[in-house]
């Protein structure tokens, strides 16, 4: 699923490694439940720039897109996400001011839009940055199912995350008319899993 076809739901799946985080972009069937693989992404290690790769499956010979960095070890860094020849489809960056006691993104399309993405519960984003403070929790995966709300300037929402309840990072993912690339979309979801703490 290399093209920019209209995709309004699919989910977005960690897979438990010792190295790198890996990633499982699934296709949803009515009721909601994982079907066809659309991407597999994994999370480049030991780079000056942040990078995750998204390829047509697990055994990585084809790329059909990515996210990196524009700066080194930023934490206020931008991330473009690109096709497969390179060309920037989007681009998002995590707000540090506004997320000391929510997160909160940006997610800019070219040429079209930019939407603010935010915890939608403070209650729950206050719990588990206090959980994530406590030292003897830290081996423990936290019990907060935090989600996403993405809207544009006009307050639609565009895009949403919602974690699900299971052992490993799960989160169901919906575009609304589908007005975000799928792959943008799915570029920000995984990066609100592996970037989330930065």
């Amino acid at each position: 699923m290399a093209s920019a076809q209209p995709i309004e739901r699919f989910a977005v799946a960690q897979k438990i490694t010792m190295m790198v985080n890996r990633y499982e972009i699934r296709a949803v069937d009515a009721a909601g439940k994982p079907g066809e693989l659309m991407a597999f992404a994994q999370q480049k290690r030991m780079a000056f720039k942040e990078e995750v790769r998204f390829f047509a499956d697990e055994s990585k010979s084809v790329q059909l897109f990515s996210f990196r960095a524009r700066q080194r070890l930023d934490l206020g860094a931008t991330y473009d996400v690109l096709d497969a020849q390179g060309q920037v489809i989007g681009s998002f960056q995590k707000k540090f001011g506004a997320s000391l006691f929510r997160s909160t993104w940006t997610l800019g399309l070219p040429g079209q839009f930019e939407a603010v993405g935010s915890e939608r519960s403070q209650g729950v984003a206050i719990a588990r940055r206090l959980w994530e403070m406590l030292p003897f929790l830290e081996a423990i995966p936290s019990p907060f199912r935090f989600h996403f709300d993405f809207v544009d300037p006009a307050g639609n929402v565009v895009m949403t995350s919602e974690r699900g309840r299971s052992l490993r990072d799960r989160y169901d993912v919906t575009v609304p008319g589908a007005q975000i690339d799928w792959r943008v979309a799915a570029a920000m979801a995984v990066a609100l899993d592996a970037l989330q703490s930065r």
